[in-house]
């Protein structure tokens, strides 16, 4: 058979052929006086089986070490990882599926809204620190910041995130203290960044975090002039951002220790 004919055969294309033989999956057949490879039976059988193989999942390596292992064993752990992460992404995808349908049923009633889209952490923390006036412009940017950050982060990042909103949340008077933080930064939306209130803002925002949000804050000054944070701090008037920058110097650990 030529690369075409046993291509057709198992059902890939004479590119994938190639390329298993320049991995190594597939050795490459004599060829003919004629300059043309020349396959049998059992070139086929091989090929059909690394098909086989990819069609469960695995990836071109682990083919590798599946075929080179004659007595079996790579390719029995190998499928028990497949088959654990299988079950991973079911679970994923009950757990999606279920939060879909809850959308939906609010989605059919006309009770749907921005809030819902939110992961279940980050609605939890909204809800615990109960209704916010809806004329709050810093309280609407701050669910859009969480909102932000939750969906760009790592799955590690996100449970330190949601831990900390947690801890917010349940501390005694979280949601009066939100309130008044983002009433005396909405104050500060047309003042200038000396005054007196900017003092007043960022020691009220301070307290409103909690101890161990500390220590996934950047240490040192110039963190507040990089990346992610200056674009953050630049979406603010010149009075708020200054006031978050104070706060965030509060509970930023100094060199020193302090």
């Amino acid at each position: 058979m030529r690369i075409s004919e046993i291509a057709g055969l198992v059902g890939v294309t004479t590119r994938a052929v190639r390329h298993y033989h320049h991995l190594g999956l597939l050795p490459e057949p004599a060829r003919l006086a004629n300059g043309y490879r020349q396959y049998s039976v059992r070139d086929a059988v091989a090929l059909a089986r690394i098909r086989r193989l990819t069609e469960l999942g695995l990836g071109l390596d682990e083919v590798r070490d599946v075929i080179a292992d004659d007595a079996g064993h790579e390719l029995a752990e190998v499928l028990g990882e497949l088959d654990a992460d299988l079950a991973r992404q079911e679970a994923e995808i009950r757990t999606r599926r279920a939060r879909l349908a809850v959308l939906l049923t609010r989605a059919a009633d006309g009770r749907l809204t921005a809030e819902d889209e939110l992961s279940p952490e980050l609605a939890y923390f909204c809800a615990q620190l109960g209704p916010l006036d809806s004329d709050s412009p810093m309280a609407a940017k701050d669910r859009e910041l969480l909102a932000l950050m939750e969906t760009a982060a790592s799955p590690e990042e996100r449970g330190r995130i949601a831990a900390a909103m947690r801890s917010m949340a349940a501390a005694p008077g979280a949601a009066e203290r939100a309130r008044r933080v983002y009433a005396l930064l909405d104050d500060l939306a047309d003042a200038d960044p000396v005054d007196p209130r900017v003092e007043t803002a960022a020691r009220a925002l301070a307290d409103c975090l909690p101890p161990d949000l500390a220590a996934q804050v950047p240490a040192g000054a110039e963190a507040t002039a990089q990346g992610f944070l200056k674009a953050f701090l630049a979406d603010f008037a010149p009075a708020q951002a200054e006031a978050v920058r104070r706060a965030m110097r509060r509970v930023t650990p100094t060199e020193e220790g302090e």
